[in-house]
C-alpha cells in the first residue's frame, strides 16, 4: 500500500506543472515570441487589432495610416506602464464591451472622422497595453515580450488595413461589414462568459 501511494505521489509531482500561466503562452523561444504567441493566441487581442484596423481601413487610406501610427506607439506607452504595476488586471467584461462597440461601428460602417479613430485607436491602446503589461509583468516576460506584442499588433493591423483599402470592389465592403458584426458576435459571447464568471 505505501509503494502504491510512493509511486502516484511520484508520478503526481513528475507531471505537475512547474509554474501555471492563466494569460502568458510560454513558446521555450525567449521573450519576444512569447509576446508574439499571446496576441495571436488572444481572440479579444486578435479581434480587437482587427476591428480597429477594419473601421480604419473603411474610411481610406488616411485613416489607416493614422490608426497605425497611433495603435502601437499607445500599446507600447499602456504596456509600459502596466509592467510598473505589482499584480496583474483582468477586466474580461471591459474586454468585451470595448470589442463588441469596435465591431458595431464596423459593421455600421459609419463615416468616421480621423480624429475620431485616432482617439479610439490611442484610448484602447493604452488601455489594452496596461491590461497586456501588467500580465507580461507577472510572467516575468518584461520589455521584450511587450515589444513582441507591438510588433505583432503592427503587423496585424497594417495587413488588415491594407487589405481594406486596396479593395475597390463594392462586395468586399459588405464583406468587411460583415466580418464586424461577427466580431460584434464573438464579443457578446465573450459577454455572456465575463458576467456568468464574475457571478457564478
Amino acid at each position: 500500500m505505501r509503494l502504491r501511494t510512493a509511486g502516484l505521489v511520484a508520478v503526481g509531482l513528475l507531471v505537475a506543472p512547474a509554474a501555471a500561466r492563466a494569460h502568458l503562452v510560454t513558446t521555450g523561444l525567449g521573450p519576444v515570441y512569447d509576446g508574439i504567441t499571446h496576441l495571436v493566441v488572444s481572440p479579444s487581442d486578435l479581434l480587437l487589432v482587427a476591428a480597429l484596423a477594419l473601421l480604419a481601413g473603411l474610411g481610406g487610406a488616411a485613416h489607416g495610416r493614422l490608426m497605425l501610427a497611433v495603435l502601437p506607439v499607445s500599446w507600447l506607452a499602456g504596456g509600459l506602464l502596466g509592467l510598473q504595476g505589482s499584480s496583474e488586471i483582468y477586466l474580461p467584461v471591459a474586454m468585451a464591451l470595448a470589442l463588441l462597440a469596435a465591431g458595431v461601428l464596423v459593421a455600421l460602417d459609419l463615416s468616421i472622422p480621423r480624429v475620431v479613430i485616432g482617439g479610439l485607436a490611442a484610448v484602447l491602446g493604452v488601455c489594452w497595453g496596461v491590461l497586456k503589461g501588467t500580465a507580461l509583468g507577472e510572467a516575468g516576460a518584461g520589455v521584450l515580450g511587450l515589444i513582441g506584442i507591438v510588433v505583432t499588433v503592427l503587423v496585424v493591423a497594417t495587413l488588415v488595413a491594407g487589405l481594406v483599402v486596396g479593395s475597390r470592389a463594392a462586395w468586399a465592403r459588405i464583406v468587411f461589414r460583415v466580418a464586424g458584426s461577427w466580431i460584434a458576435a464573438v464579443a457578446i459571447l465573450m459577454l455572456g462568459w465575463a458576467i456568468k464568471g464574475a457571478t457564478g
